[in-house]
């Protein structure tokens, strides 16, 4: 029956005394086995009439040693008709003791062993869950057998014992104990119960409203400090309420509602509360509430060109209460109440099928107000409103219009449906903006929205938006318009106004411009192309246009320009050239009468033929100039008015000409819009608006868009005149450019990393921040000033640099072989550190700045042959507006990033006259942002022209140019 080992384990507990009688009960028999090994003592239940058996050991094998212990103990006992020992009186068993102290419990466990009672007072490394459980030493030696309860209960003491035990402890234990026979309150029995128990709100009324207040639970008969109440004979734990601030702030004296916060106390505080409290309702004055069915309903209005949908989530038809985030907002009648697994449901559905989410508004334009229009037609629930009706699909638009020049109209119509109701129209200026924004459909007025012409449009529509932008409040065309209105007609294969007969070589490359009669006092010979420009000049003046005269600096504008003036001549020119200006009619028209608006006293001459003034006067005196009526007005260098927001730029265009002309070799330096502002001035309203230049022109441009730059070139080419030097004079010599590089002195390499390293770093961050420009500019700069000459830094000193040595080195050798040069800076503080290392080189040389008053005696000194082999020139003062074709090299002391300033500079000497080749040196420091500019210059170069050539793209310095140079 036994296995030969569970019978030899079973012989030896029962030699040891190990087998204890726990009770005899009828047929059945419960012994305790007590072994070193378990925690908790084994214990066997016999039934001998049947032979059956059963063992809590968890042993896997049938029968157990224990088993084996018993059987033999019990018949052992049957033989010799003795007892066996009781389990009580072999071992102790634990009584858990709380006493009062001080407003808390304090906690004991107690030992009771043959009717006595001692405390429990094991040491910390003593445990009831070590293998044999703990014995006790007091007064005589006891095993103590644990049961499962009293493990529990060690466990959840943790490292305490006995003692006023923390609350958080308290709340564990007395959950334990809730399963332990034997626990006393100040030697009496008690239960436990492990349910906790606290406050409790009640809701009473309090005149004609009500009162809510929390109040300690009536079942409480004394309540303990740490956490533990006492309710009749059994302890409990304290419940958290978890009130809120103002809860616990309001609740305890009571917080007053009137009938109007009905709903707020029972839809959302009473709920909210009965979640963590019972709630005690102690008034008969409670609403009436009804059982509603959530759902959701659609307010849906036209807002201009806007549908607007409001979905609410509402109890009641009509409408009882609104649920308004997680608040239930009572409108009228009995109370609903609330479903929150309908509500949401129906949110989710509404999110599903609508996109939408109650108490938030919506807003929609264009095909997707008609989309939505479309879904709210299947709509099962409750539509207010019908402004979703407005946007029903009509069908597509076609274009109508008159091409005529004095009443110039388009629009679009929506063909007329079957009902033959007549066709809906549509303003053109409507259609070109949704196409110009990217939109499918445009409004009605009628109602409805149609699908817009996008093939029509990208064909024509950018030539219709110019000449609606063109047109005046009469319809009436402008002269400039009649090219844009001749292609749209051609396209539309429409025969072109006859007005434009007139104005047809203008767009067909000039070809044809009858040969224009010179003026008689003319004293020049010009050359083909010159004659050519005079012809094209004329030609417009007749014609009542504006045109820029934008040819290759050096190639004769100022000829060109007074052999097309006519009537009474503004000229407006930097003060740099001012003087030339009177040269040149002297020299060229002696019988025009001259007159110079210049200086303090200043005057008017109404007998003037041609009155020469500067850009500075025209700002000063701006009101004056414009009461004045001039046939003609040309503004030299016209670049100086590029910028559209300065003084200058707005005294330019109040001036009143019945024929503009500007002249300009660079006509954009850095952006479109310098191109804008000329034209603003030439041919107002040619490029339309500013805002829409940038929206049509620039920034597609800007973006990479070729058939926007197409689009400028063929709208502005009629009206501007650009020769290259290539082209029109090849027996000009030729140019040759080259990069003279010098490596930096171990003093001034410590210079220039030091300005690096003390600026780079915190600049380039706050660029890539998006920081202002201003720190980055300023530490270009320094840069840029330690690549040239160490003492233009700050706080240092020297007396020549790298840059310099080298330029004596080949100006010395130039000026060895009778050459002459032009040595050009931007900073005159750099020409001074120049101009005694030439005096120590026994070099001579002139100065033309800022600061030089007698200009033209400057010039005519360097340009006889016997004046000095050198002029220091600032690049400000000297790149413009001077012929100096005695020179045949020009030095570049440092280099800018605008290829034109340098080529303005360059063109000083290489222009018609100059005979002789000529060599323009760019001197740069190896190693510096010197290096990364001409990078820079490499590629403004290809964006410089445009709106005048095939390149693409034109901007001024940005803030990635700015992180590449100094990166």
């Amino acid at each position: 029956m036994f296995a030969s080992h569970v019978w030899s384990r079973g012989v030896e507990f029962t030699r040891a005394n190990a087998v204890l009688s726990e009770r005899a009960d009828g047929e059945e028999v419960v012994l305790k086995v007590v072994t070193r090994d378990k925690v908790v003592q084994p214990t066997v239940t016999l039934w001998p009439d049947d032979e059956d058996w059963l063992c809590d050991c968890g042993h896997h094998e049938t029968v157990c040693a224990h088993v084996a212990a018993a059987v033999i103990a019990y018949r052992r006992a049957r033989q010799e008709d003795k007892p066996l020992p009781a389990a009580q009186q072999a071992s102790g068993r634990l009584r858990y003791a709380f006493t009062r102290s001080q407003g808390a419990l304090s906690f004991e466990r107690h030992v009771v062993h043959d009717g006595r009672e001692q405390i429990l007072e094991s040491p910390l490394s003593l445990s009831l869950t070590r293998p044999g459980g703990l014995r006790f030493q007091g007064r005589i030696s006891i095993a103590v057998a644990a049961t499962p309860a009293d493990l529990a209960v060690e466990s959840a003491l943790g490292i305490h014992r006995r003692g006023r035990l923390p609350r958080e402890v308290m709340g564990k234990l007395l959950e334990a104990l809730a399963s332990c026979p034997d626990v006393r309150l100040g030697g009496n029995p008690v239960k436990i119960l492990a349910k906790p128990i606290g406050l409790q709100a009640c809701l009473e009324d309090q005149g004609d409203g009500f009162r809510l207040f929390v109040e300690r639970d009536p079942a409480i008969t004394e309540e303990f400090g740490n956490g533990v109440v006492l309710c009749g004979d059994t302890l409990r734990p304290v419940a958290n309420p978890g009130l809120t601030a103002r809860e616990r702030a309001d609740l305890p004296e009571g917080r007053h509602f009137s009938c109007d916060q009905l709903t707020e106390l029972f839809s959302d505080i009473l709920p909210s509360l009965e979640k963590r409290l019972p709630v005690q309702v102690r008034t008969r004055r409670l609403p009436q509430v009804v059982e509603e069915p959530p759902r959701i309903m659609l307010d849906v209005h036209r807002e201009g060109d806007a549908l607007t949908v409001l979905p609410t989530l509402v109890y009641g038809q009509p409408p009882l209460a609104r649920v308004d985030g997680e608040r239930l907002v009572h409108l009228q009648g009995p109370l609903p109440k609330r479903n929150e697994r309908a509500e949401e449901r129906l949110v989710r559905q509404l999110r599903q099928t609508m996109q939408l989410a109650p108490g938030h508004k919506a807003q929609y334009t264009g095909s997707d107000a008609v989309r939505v229009a479309t879904r709210l037609k299947g709509w099962r629930g409750e539509i207010r409103g019908s402004g979703h009706t407005a946007f029903e699909l009509a069908p597509p638009l076609v274009p109508q219009g008159r091409l005529d020049f004095q009443n110039f109209e388009m629009w679009f119509e929506s063909a007329p449906p079957a009902s033959g109701d007549p066709a809906k129209r549509v303003d053109a200026g409507a259609v070109l903006r949704a196409w110009q924004s990217g939109e499918s459909l445009v409004p009605l007025s009628g109602g409805g929205w149609a699908p817009l012409p996008r093939e029509w449009l990208d064909q024509f529509g950018h030539r219709v938006a110019d000449l609606l932008a063109a047109r005046n409040a009469s319809g009436v065309l402008p002269q400039f318009a009649l090219p844009d209105l001749a292609r749209l007609c051609e396209s539309l294969e429409q025969p072109p106004p006859p007005e434009f007969d007139a104005l047809r070589t203008l767009v067909d490359d000039f070809a044809g411009i009858p040969a224009a009669p010179m003026p008689n006092d003319m004293q020049a010979t010009l050359r083909s192309y010159q004659h050519s420009g005079v012809n094209w000049l004329v030609f417009i003046r007749q014609a009542g246009l504006g045109g820029m005269l934008a040819d290759d600096m050096g190639l004769g504008k100022t000829l060109q320009a007074l052999c097309a003036v006519r009537g009474r001549t503004l000229v407006v020119a930097p003060t740099s050239v001012l003087s030339h200006w009177g040269d040149e009619i002297r020299r060229f028209r002696p019988g025009l009468r001259q007159s110079l608006y210049h200086g303090p006293q200043r005057r008017l001459d109404a007998e003037a033929d041609v009155t020469l003034t500067t850009y500075a006067i025209l700002r000063l005196d701006s009101d004056r100039l414009a009461q004045q009526s001039w046939d003609t007005v040309v503004l030299d260098e016209a670049q100086n008015i590029k910028n559209p927001d300065s003084q200058v730029a707005q005294a330019a265009f109040e001036l009143r000409a019945a024929f503009r002309l500007t002249l300009s070799g660079t006509p954009v330096e850095n952006r479109l819009d310098e191109l804008w502002s000329q034209f603003h001035f030439l041919n107002r309203g040619l490029l339309g608006g500013r805002q829409d230049f940038q929206d049509r022109y620039a920034q597609p441009i800007a973006s990479g868009q070729p058939q926007a730059a197409e689009r400028l070139r063929e709208r502005i080419r009629p009206f501007i005149l650009r020769r290259s030097k290539g082209e029109v004079a090849p027996e000009l010599p030729p140019r040759t450019e080259r990069v003279l590089h010098c490596e930096l002195s171990d003093a001034e390499r410590i210079v220039y990393d030091t300005v690096r390293a003390a600026t780079l770093n915190d600049v380039v961050a706050r660029l890539e921040a998006g920081g202002n420009v201003m720190a980055a500019f300023e530490a270009l700069l320094r840069l840029r000033q330690a690549s040239c000459h160490s003492g233009l830094v700050p706080g240092q000193s020297a007396d020549t640099s790298a840059k310099v040595e080298l330029l004596l080195e080949v100006l010395g050798e130039a000026v060895a072989d009778h050459h002459k040069a032009l040595v050009f800076s931007q900073w005159t503080t750099l020409l001074n550190r120049v101009e005694p290392h030439l005096r120590a080189a026994d070099i001579d040389f002139t100065r033309l700045d800022g600061q030089t008053r007698r200009r033209d005696e400057v010039v005519r000194r360097f340009q006889d042959a016997d004046g000095p082999p050198v002029m220091l020139i600032s690049l400000r003062a000297g790149g413009t507006g001077l012929n100096l074709t005695a020179a045949d090299h020009v030095f570049l002391l440092d280099p800018w990033w605008n290829p034109a300033v340098e080529d303005q500079a360059a063109d000083r000497a290489h222009r018609i006259g100059q005979t002789r080749p000529v060599l323009v040196h760019r001197l740069v420091a190896r190693d510096t942002v010197e290096e990364r500019i001409l990078a820079l210059q490499q590629h403004k170069r290809a964006l410089a022209d445009v709106a005048l050539a095939d390149a693409a793209g034109a901007a001024g310095i940005t803030r990635d140019d700015l992180l590449a140079l100094l990166a």
